[in-house]
């Protein structure tokens, strides 16, 4: 495991999985070696997926950029040591469900 305490950079979920986040990145790297980023954001998803409903994803490694959209109340991005972690639930642009809306529409008119 990395040594050093996560440091939570930006959150919007509820402090009680936020815990359940670090937990598992801690328990991920008890199992994985810090090299091996793919398979810690795989435990981490499925284990979010399985505690949380699916549609969860992580992305994990030292140097990434990342613009996504989420769901509210479901985002978290951390540092331990020097691995970042990024776990979010996907969800749809607000634009894109409105055009699909007013398409659906279209076509029942």
């Amino acid at each position: 495991m990395l040594e050093g305490k996560a440091v939570i950079g930006e959150t919007d979920m509820l402090q009680t999985m936020q815990q359940d986040a670090l937990d598992l990145a801690a328990k991920a790297l008890d199992i994985f070696d810090v090299t091996e980023a793919t398979e810690i954001a795989r435990f981490i998803k499925k284990e979010f997926d399985t505690t949380y409903g699916p549609g969860w994803q992580c992305i994990v490694g030292t140097d990434f950029g990342s613009f996504v959209t989420h769901c509210s109340g479901c985002f978290i991005y951390f540092c331990i040591g020097s691995l970042a972690i990024l776990l979010f639930k996907g969800s749809a642009a607000p634009e894109a469900e409105t055009n699909q809306f007013a398409a659906l529409e279209a076509v029942k008119a």
